[in-house]
């Protein structure tokens, strides 16, 4: 043992429960200062957008006050981490650094290069998988190559067995005596003021580990038990609603996976809802093995050949996608949904994608920039995956041809148009036969429920059907 201090640096592992990082910490015998730093120098284009910011307050908020009760410290910083790390061993005389490992391009980079300058100063740097169930490098084809298709991709993850062990919560983390100074977390402005968009985020969403696991433990008492029957459906409460908590490290994914299997063996979730919920967990860990392996696709089309697709410009047709007024419920209301929860039900994050590039031939990287800047669960590896995997040009087995017609997916997903209702309160009153496509009812219907189409609510911005036909036609000419 040693009274020379170690360094933990935090990133998107927010949590005391199943932290490899922390647990080897504090293990090591040594006084521990815990790092966060807020770096938005080196991701460039994937500096953490608006809607993360209100949420990294909150958690950062959160895991402090459970520090303290670990005699705990938590020392935040801001800057590039390459200056700030080895800065920070200097002034402490720190003698190690743990962190658990991060998959972005742009991430590894900053880890290697301070890895590399600590080893060679003698510092001890311990790293561990703290995000995922597996690394992005250990599940390959049967030739040694990284999958681009899900499914034999699963098959293969289940394959390796059983999920290791989630680790015991660190209950004790002790700072030394002496810590280095820290930012004030208000200094960081993280909050948006005036205006204030993010009012409607509070009502929704607790940040911070107990609410990652209360949200656990709720949804596995209730919904978890009709997951694969309600999942589609956003007029019901099905979803997990983990993937913000994820995102932050709140929770595992070890947690996570060992919770739901747990609750299989009780008998508490059918196999089928349970299994059908472990498959998506999955999905995150075959977005990071992609994104992995092909650092490109942030910018570039996983296929090739869509390289040098055309995509419209078209500035109004975008802004009207963005603010929810195209003129179709369903996709109205998810982009409602968006700007004021932070966050939309994945089946109409589909159907708004869908619309975006094949109904409005807009590039797929608008809506993934969108999305980036106004979802609290905006990660990387996911966000990036499922645009490309929507816009046909990533890894996917049925490509660009596929194209959700919006009215037909909100009358077989919201069937009574409660969801549509919720989030553009001006169709409130029309019956259900008009709900999804208001342009088609008579006008005494209209007049009764308060709508003028034009003005109190848009008409549709395109035609579908049209919109369809030259979207087949574009992908028909780069075959």
């Amino acid at each position: 043992m040693t009274n020379k201090p170690a360094l933990l640096w935090l990133r998107e592992d927010l949590r005391f429960d199943d932290n490899p990082a922390m647990r080897a910490a504090a293990e090591s015998g040594r006084p521990v200062i815990c790092v966060y730093i807020l770096d938005d120098d080196t991701p460039g284009d994937q500096k953490m957008g608006a809607a993360q910011r209100w949420w990294l307050h909150h958690s950062l908020t959160a895991f402090k006050d459970d520090l303290k009760t670990r005699d705990g410290k938590l020392v935040l910083r801001r800057a590039d981490p390459r200056a700030i790390i080895p800065a920070l061993v200097e002034e402490t005389g720190a003698e190690a650094v743990f962190w658990n490992r991060r998959y972005m391009p742009w991430q590894t980079e900053v880890d290697s290069d301070i890895k590399a300058g600590l080893k060679d100063d003698d510092i001890e740097v311990t790293t561990c998988n703290g995000r995922l169930l597996y690394e992005p490098w250990e599940i390959k084809t049967k030739s040694g190559d990284p999958y681009r298709v899900f499914t034999p991709f699963w098959k293969s993850m289940q394959a390796m067995g059983d999920v290791r062990d989630a680790l015991p919560r660190v209950d004790a983390l002790k700072a030394p005596s002496k810590t280095p100074s820290t930012d004030r977390l208000s200094d960081w402005d993280l909050l948006p003021t005036k205006p204030d968009w993010a009012k409607g985020f509070g009502p929704v969403w607790t940040p911070g580990e107990k609410a990652a696991r209360a949200r656990l433990r709720n949804w596995l008492k209730g919904a978890a038990a009709d997951y694969a029957d309600l999942r589609n459906r956003p007029d019901r409460d099905g979803t997990s609603r983990l993937s913000p908590h994820l995102h932050f490290g709140e929770i595992s994914p070890v947690t996570v996976w060992h919770a739901v299997k747990e609750a299989i063996d009780k008998g508490t979730v059918p196999h089928k809802q349970g299994d059908t919920y472990l498959s998506e967990i999955a999905w995150r860990e075959f977005s990071y093995e992609l994104i992995y392996n092909n650092p490109k696709m942030f910018d570039e089309p996983l296929q090739e050949k869509f390289a040098n697709f055309e995509w419209h410009k078209d500035k109004n047709a975008l802004e009207a996608w963005q603010q929810g007024k195209t003129g179709y419920p369903i996709v109205d209301a998810g982009m409602r949904q968006l700007w004021t929860e932070g966050w939309m039900h994945n089946r109409v994050r589909m159907i708004v994608g869908s619309f975006l590039i094949k109904d409005l031939g807009i590039d797929w990287r608008e809506g993934m920039a969108w999305f980036w800047d106004t979802l609290v669960d905006a990660d990387p590896a996911n966000n990036t995956a499922q645009w490309q995997w929507v816009a046909g040009c990533g890894a996917d087995a049925q490509p660009f041809f596929r194209i959700f017609n919006p009215t037909s997916q909100a009358e077989k997903f919201d069937p009574e148009g409660d969801y549509i209702r919720k989030y553009v309160p001006e169709l409130k009153d029309l019956p259900k036969k008009y709900i999804h496509a208001p342009e088609k009812a008579p006008d005494e219907v209209l007049e009764k429920a308060g709508i003028t189409l034009g003005d109190t609510y848009p008409e549709p911005i395109v035609d579908h059907a049209k919109q369809r036909e030259e979207a087949l036609s574009r992908y028909n000419d780069i075959k």
